[in-house]
């Protein structure tokens, strides 16, 4: 996501806080193989299920979709129920939210000895996963890895959401505003930014993880039949969000570098 204004946020950002073998192989399609059983497995059970709260988020979610004439089909199965969710705790989704921010700026072109500054800095090098970890160590990182994870931007928007610090996540049609985005984690550093950091209710964070399944359905099955994205939706925020809120609700229990975005 390669965004106009960047170069002015990274001066910004810069100047505020300057001063395998074949065994492997073999294990990795394995690992991959049943990762997709296992997803396989949890779609079908979601498709059987038939709590109220569940049902009453899809519907919740399809009435918007309808009212903004995005295609969406009545099979596609619910979401997990607050029960069954993981309510993440609010140090861990600041801390996330942060390390999204520095692996973002990094990918849209950050100088290394900032960016190490900056993990120095937010106390974030553990915090940062085995994928981030390589790519803030690597001074020249390929292009493909920097438009990856200049995307975060998107994933890190909503953690912003969460944690109160945005009030709406509005509908997914463009990119987020990434100045003021940024500028929030510079002005209020690493203890400023988890003092005020407040989690929403879990019932909010699960209303908007439906509504982004179903935005992500929609994305994808315009995608494969070889057409625009319906209604004016941004596919990359789509995915993007769907990631995130996957990954606060807990989505199989998976980590942050494995989540599933399946629709």
């Amino acid at each position: 996501m390669m965004i106009s204004s960047m170069p002015l946020v990274l001066v910004c950002f810069g100047l505020a806080f300057c001063g395998c073998s074949k065994q492997d192989s073999v294990s990795t399609t394995s690992s991959l193989s049943k990762d997709l059983a296992d997803r396989k497995q949890f779609i079908k059970a979601q498709e059987s299920k038939v709590s109220e709260e569940a049902i009453a988020r899809k519907n919740r979610s399809v009435v918007v979709l309808k009212a903004e004439k995005v295609p969406c089909i009545d099979h596609l199965p619910v979401i997990e129920t607050e029960a069954e969710s993981t309510r993440r705790t609010t140090e861990e989704v600041a801390t996330r939210a942060m390390a999204l921010c520095i692996v973002a700026v990094k990918g849209e072109g950050l100088d290394q000895a900032t960016v190490e500054q900056l993990v120095h800095d937010y106390d974030l090098t553990s915090s940062l996963t085995p994928k981030e970890r390589a790519f803030v160590n690597d001074p020249h990182p390929s292009d493909h890895d920097s438009i990856q994870f200049s995307w975060r931007y998107e994933d890190y928007w909503v953690m912003l959401w969460a944690l109160g610090f945005v009030d709406k996540l509005e509908r997914p049609e463009k990119t987020c505003d990434v100045k003021s985005a940024v500028q929030l984690l510079q002005d209020n550093g690493r203890q400023g930014f988890l003092q005020k950091a407040k989690l929403r209710p879990q019932s909010e964070i699960l209303d908007a993880a439906d509504l982004i399944y179903r935005y992500h359905w929609a994305t994808e099955e315009a995608r494969l039949k070889g057409k625009q994205a319906p209604a004016g939706l941004e596919p990359g925020v789509v995915m993007e969000r769907h990631y995130a809120l996957n990954w606060l609700i807990g989505h199989m229990g998976q980590a942050w570098d494995g989540v599933s975005t399946d629709t």
